[in-house]
């Protein structure tokens, strides 16, 4: 998707695969630089930068290429200026790193002639704040060290004092520590002259397939305009069967990349999830053993029958294997296709696929990368790169672009208001 031209800018901090950026690139904005410490999702960044430059200079058969194991990715990136590739900055942000952090971004700044940052954008790892991660660690994690990860955000504010920041998070961050950390954190965020609200939004209302909550908190320089924007929801009426429905049937272990039919629903076109010259990638399922197989017809069939969630107690005897049935009772789980959203895709998924099962009883298996991506709102031509587990992973702890691009429109409305 081609966005609208805006000469705004931005830098993407705890970028991961680039959900957020997405939203942000395809409204138009130019990224300074994308700030990542896992080295796999840095790659499928640089993949993204090859995509958007390729479409600007209308040489977009060459990422096709790419896409079809035509030309490797060595060959892709001699497509593409190094400056642009350079954007992706693989670092872990931490206390010792920042001044060699700030030097490269300088750098950046200087090369593309940028004299100032309009938009900082990111998140830091949630999982300090998830509800799920602390119910799990007996010190309910206050020791973990990402719970400290946004002061380093705020040292970017402080450094490049942009006009405007989006800061996005789980909704256990509100409440970890007894709330410490988050009324910390809006203190820091005033203490560097900014103006600031928040929000729990959904990505269902930005029209994702998908009910994933998220804290969103915007901030602005104090004596601006400025104000947190008002997103209109956006009201859907197709299911998840149907952003399913022009992919290939495919058993557990199979891969097939070849779509089934060139007629897709509309909505996938409308969110430009899939255009008609699209090249499919990553429709990979996992093998699973016959037990498993058999546990998610079960699961499917409870499903479609009745409408029920099938507990691990409910399951046959010769189908457990463990004598825990006071704990994650939900831990199989199918992909409701009858429904218009699914529930939160998370990162989870790259160590098994039990909590998102594929809902044709036919196929009996996990969903794939692609099927993944897809409840995400990522566009076909996003490719991840690397193994499947990272690519589960990459996708599981985006923001989905839809809502991404919900966010851009926004603070582009903002930013556009004067003074």
């Amino acid at each position: 998707m081609q966005g609208d031209k805006t000469p705004y800018n931005f830098i993407d901090l705890f970028a991961g695969a680039g959900g957020l950026s997405e939203g942000f690139l395809s409204t138009g904005f130019k990224p300074i630089a994308h700030v990542e410490m896992n080295a796999e999702a840095c790659l499928t960044l640089q993949t993204r930068a090859c995509y958007y430059h390729l479409l600007k200079t209308d040489r977009i058969d060459i990422y096709r290429q790419y896409l079809c194991g035509e030309i490797a990715r060595e060959d892709l990136h001699a497509h593409v200026p190094q400056s642009e590739l350079n954007t992706v900055i693989n670092q872990t942000m931490s206390k010792e790193s920042m001044p060699e952090l700030f030097a490269k971004i300088d750098r950046l700044m200087a090369g593309q002639q940028i004299k100032s940052v309009d938009l900082i954008v990111g998140g830091p790892p949630c999982q300090a704040y998830s509800l799920v991660g602390r119910a799990r660690k007996s010190d309910g994690m206050q020791d973990d060290p990402r719970n400290f990860l946004y002061k380093l955000y705020c040292r970017v504010l402080k450094k490049y004092q942009p006009e405007m920041f989006v800061f996005e998070n789980v909704p256990g961050l509100l409440t970890a520590n007894g709330g410490k950390y988050f009324f910390n954190m809006k203190k820091e965020f005033k203490r560097f002259g900014y103006e600031i609200h928040y929000n729990i939004l959904n990505a269902f209302d930005f029209g994702v397939l998908q009910n994933r909550l998220r804290v969103i908190l915007i901030g602005w320089k104090k004596g601006t305009n400025h104000k947190f924007p008002e997103f209109n929801s956006v009201s859907s009426t197709y299911t998840v069967n149907d952003i399913f429905g022009d992919l290939p049937v495919l058993q557990a272990g199979e891969t097939n990349n070849v779509y089934r039919t060139d007629k897709f629903c509309e909505y996938l076109l409308e969110t430009g999830i899939r255009e008609p010259n699209d090249i499919l990638t990553w429709n990979v399922a996992r093998p699973h053993i016959e037990r498993d197989r058999q546990i998610y017809q079960l699961v499917i069939d409870a499903w479609n029958q009745s409408k029920t969630r099938l507990k691990y107690p409910d399951l046959p005897e010769e189908l457990k294997t463990h004598k825990n049935t006071s704990a994650f009772l939900d831990r199989f789980k199918v992909v409701a296709s009858d429904m218009p959203a699914c529930h939160t895709i998370v990162a989870h998924i790259s160590k098994d696929g039990h909590y998102f099962i594929h809902p044709d009883i036919g196929q009996a298996r996990s969903i794939t990368v692609r099927e993944a991506a897809r409840l995400q709102s990522f566009p076909d031509n996003y490719f991840f790169e690397s193994s499947r587990t990272a690519a589960f992973m990459q996708i599981g702890n985006a923001v989905p672009p839809l809502m991404a691009k919900g966010l851009a429109h926004g603070i582009l409305g903002e930013l556009e208001r004067k003074a």
